[in-house]
């Protein structure tokens, strides 16, 4: 735990929670497998996991920044060194395992942006395709290469994929198994914003900080929305979208925020 009262420290010695902003409604999600420029071993996966794990249970935790502390690299995803050695019993251990890192980025259930350099592919890549938002810098390098080695994108890139660019380039992008330049990644969308060359971690942090100025509890219904809401029918959209307004319109933040606009001052959320 921090001053901030959230959660803060090492996990598994490879992933590192830090804060940033008033009262700590930032938190940072930091890659730090330097060694092995972040490829996900069984225990980063399990690190990553914990440290979701943790911050999906914080309530002062309003943005989750996923980020690097390697210069070249966010992630390269699998550790291939370490599953050479592995048996087929040994692989399908580590599947859960591996799934949670995954899944507990995605179902983190407030807004979360990846801050991207360097090569994030396989894994890597499926790391920040399960944030809301990726920001990169020049040197970033995507892909999800894993046919090429003979096996699938198995961290939700079959799935996250299309429902950012379409099932005709994710297939392309898939089958292929080629590296997309940040330039390119830009054009087709597979990343959102493009920053200066060394400045995705800073303006991923900046994002998250215009992001985390709003209601906390807006912010998770709407997420929650927008998440559940994707590929329904319009009418059961709606029906996803009404309840998660129901579930702020009666909360402590919308009374605030609706006091707030009349006084014509900044808001002070209750978070509830």
């Amino acid at each position: 735990m921090g001053d901030s009262g959230g959660v803060e420290g090492r996990f598994g010695g490879v992933v590192e929670v830090r804060r940033h902003g008033d009262g700590g409604a930032v938190a940072e999600l930091l890659l730090d497998r330097p060694e092995a420029m972040n490829a996900m071993s069984t225990a980063m996966a399990g690190a990553v996991a914990d440290a979701c794990g943790a911050l999906a249970a914080d309530r002062s935790a309003r943005v989750v920044v996923v980020a690097s502390s390697h210069p070249r690299a966010f992630c390269v995803g699998a550790d291939l060194k370490e599953r050479n050695g592995f048996s087929d019993a040994d692989l399908l251990r580590q599947r859960p395992v591996a799934r949670a890192a995954y899944t507990g980025v995605l179902e983190l259930p407030m807004p979360t942006v990846a801050a991207v350099h360097g090569f994030a592919l396989g894994g890597g890549f499926e790391l920040a395709l399960s944030c809301d938002l990726i920001v990169a810098d020049p040197t970033a390098v995507v892909g999800l290469p894993e046919v090429s080695v003979g096996v699938i994108p198995g961290g939700g890139g079959t799935q996250l994929l299309p429902r950012r660019v379409g099932a005709a380039r994710a297939a392309e992008l898939v089958f292929t198994a080629r590296k997309v330049a940040a330039a390119e990644a830009g054009e087709l969308g597979l990343v959102d914003l493009l920053a200066a060359e060394g400045r995705d971690r800073e303006e991923a942090l900046a994002l998250a900080a215009r992001i985390a100025a709003n209601s906390p509890v807006g912010l998770r219904a709407a997420k929650r929305a927008l998440r559940l809401g994707h590929g329904l029918d319009l009418r059961t959209g709606l029906e996803v979208e009404d309840a998660a307004w129901r579930s702020v319109a009666f909360s402590g933040d919308r009374a605030e925020g609706v006091a707030a606009f009349n006084e014509k001052r900044a808001p002070r959320w209750p978070g509830e």
